[in-house]
């Protein structure tokens, strides 16, 4: 039987959907990655990273346990949904180190379960069978395990391109994109040889409403995006920051010359980023008339998830005209892929 910690079978980036009847394609949703072993009583939640989850998960810990396997290991996907709409900030709350505040949040917003995956049942070990197996046997295990399970589920897959193409049409803003699989492959712990990502990339006109000095240095590091909302305000929801070594001088210059407050009217930067303590929270307002083009994966919580690319200056466009509708009530339905 495997035990924890595995490392998880990763995917390599891809800007195109790999053709071919090789290939077996999967929703990528938007959660946490998540290895669930159960041995008898015992049940453990592994993160991507290897670190124990089943803390904060008590939800779906107490699903796995009502199930009739009583030993196996499946590689999926957390979410937790709020409204019908997947909500990676409700996920991220969980991450909390009172038990009696998961608990409130497990209760509200109850987690999911999604895999797409099975790595071992009844002491028998499946990492070596080729993927096609591996579906029919997952396929096999949830049809007598999660009937009545309202928080387990099976991921969705086919062989056909189109297919997979689609649904990003039906389930709408919150598909973080595809994965492609190789159907004769075996399970790639720790490895990107055999699984592909296509994320889902969008573009957004957006407001420079200030910018940050690169760290230790005079010169831009980034550049901070608004864009208006419902109430006429401009909004902070982001950054990008991806310019050559030979722009920024220039950028510097153009920038610091509208450098006047309050730049944004609405919400504004917070201090430093919580993932990156070299970032330093301090920044300079400008005049809001500079609209810049910028390619984004994923907005949530009124905010894009990643920093932008930068695509191109819109010297032909209003800041007035970059408003929040380009990002929001783009929520999907990426559940009614299930």
């Amino acid at each position: 039987m495997l035990n924890p910690p595995l490392a998880p079978m990763e995917a390599r980036s891809a800007e195109r959907i790999p053709a071919g009847d090789d290939w077996q394609y999967e929703p990528k949703w938007d959660g946490f990655r998540c290895i669930a072993f159960r041995d008898g009583e015992k049940i453990y939640l592994q993160s991507k990273a290897g670190q124990p989850l089943a803390r904060y998960f008590p939800d779906v810990v107490g699903s796995l346990a009502e199930l009739p396997a009583k030993q196996f290991v499946l590689d999926g996907e957390l979410v937790v949904a709020v409204r019908g709409v997947l909500s990676f900030n409700e996920l991220q709350l969980r991450l909390h180190p009172a038990a009696s505040r998961v608990q409130k949040l497990a209760i509200a917003h109850p987690a999911m379960f999604i895999a797409f995956d099975l790595l071992a049942e009844d002491g028998r070990v499946y990492l070596n069978k080729p993927l096609r197996q591996r579906r029919e046997l997952l396929e096999k295990f949830a049809r007598v395990n999660f009937k009545s399970a309202k928080t387990l589920s099976t991921s969705p897959a086919t062989t056909n391109r189109q297919t997979a193409s689609q649904w990003f049409k039906k389930a709408g803003g919150d598909l973080d994109g595809i994965i492609a699989k190789q159907r004769d492959a075996a399970y790639a712990s720790g490895e990107r040889t055999a699984m592909v990502k296509v994320k889902q990339i969008r573009t957004a006109d957006c407001v420079v409403g200030g910018f940050r000095y690169a760290r230790a240095t005079r010169l831009v590091g980034s550049l901070l995006l608004g864009l208006y909302g419902e109430d006429g305000l401009l909004h902070h929801i982001g950054f990008t920051s991806a310019f050559k070594a030979s722009e920024r001088r220039a950028l510097t210059r153009k920038f610091e010359a509208l450098r006047k407050p309050p730049g944004f009217t609405g919400s504004a930067p917070g201090g430093p980023s919580r993932w990156s303590t070299e970032r330093t929270g301090k920044w300079e307002p400008v005049v809001p008339k500079v609209v810049v083009e910028v390619a984004y994966d994923h907005f949530t919580g009124g905010r894009f998830r990643h920093g932008t690319r930068f695509v191109r200056w819109r010297l032909d466009k209003k800041p007035r005209q970059c408003t929040m509708d380009q990002v929001e009530h783009r929520e999907g339905k990426s559940l009614a892929l299930l």
